[in-house]
């Protein structure tokens, strides 16, 4: 399933939200100028290595919000993008800008953290904003569980496009996550040779629902760096 919209307005421009999409394809394009060795080599400075976090935390927990904007191809930065664009600007809308961004890059280092504590050995790097984003999307079930996401759905050998209530499209996909991330702790994956991250997606999640509330997510009051002031004509 792949999330187009949702019939969710915002009172605000999501300035945080727009900035943080320019900001992954900016640095994506970097990535994408360096040469093969040289790629390796940025990938390993600036994404989480868990075994050089266990060994150095205090020198690489810097990786663990850096690594939120590397991407390892384009199907990657594309599929992140498009659900930070569906489900991003209501959490802002709910946040204001300035709670949002902390509320972002604390999701995406916390899901950095879910990954790291099942595999501290691997030498793998951890990269991409799906941990973040999973945290939106967390927060998101809880404040809109109503809203509709217009999906596209396959169905077989025939695709189409139906709307789907939050709950459903968003419980689905962390159910998945979860049954991988339980998975995982029998087979090699992610943490040890590479692919998808589940822990990360999965406790990027979990994170989410939890700290949006405590950062106002049900607060009926718009934050102030949010509030639009009234015009007067003079």
């Amino acid at each position: 399933m792949v999330p187009l919209n949702d019939n969710n307005p915002t009172r605000i421009t999501p300035y945080v939200t727009y900035g943080l999409i320019g900001l992954n394809v900016f640095i994506f394009l970097y990535e994408m100028s360096l040469a093969p060795p040289a790629l390796e080599q940025f990938i390993r400075t600036w994404g989480v290595v868990p075994a050089e976090l266990t060994a150095r935390a205090n020198q690489e927990w810097i990786t663990l919000f850096s690594s939120q904007f590397l991407h390892g191809g384009i199907l990657h930065l594309g599929g992140n993008m498009l659900y930070l664009w569906v489900f991003g600007n209501n959490i802002e809308d709910k946040l204001g800008h300035a709670r949002f961004t902390f509320f972002y890059l604390s999701c995406g280092a916390l899901a950095a953290l879910a990954q790291w504590f099942f595999g501290p050995t691997s030498t793998v790097p951890l990269v991409g904003a799906s941990g973040a984003i999973a945290g939106i999307m967390g927060a998101y079930i809880l404040r809109f569980p109503k809203a509709r996401i217009l999906t596209i759905l396959p169905i077989f050998f025939y695709i189409t496009t139906v709307r789907i209530p939050a709950y459903l499209f968003l419980g689905f996909w962390f159910v998945q996550q979860a049954l991988y991330s339980v998975a995982s702790l029998s087979v090699q994956t992610a943490a040890d040779t590479g692919g998808v991250a589940y822990w990360a997606h999965a406790g990027g999640f979990v994170f989410g629902a939890m700290l949006g509330p405590i950062l106002g997510l049900f607060d009926d009051q718009p934050p102030s760096d949010t509030r639009r002031t009234p015009s007067r004509y003079r």
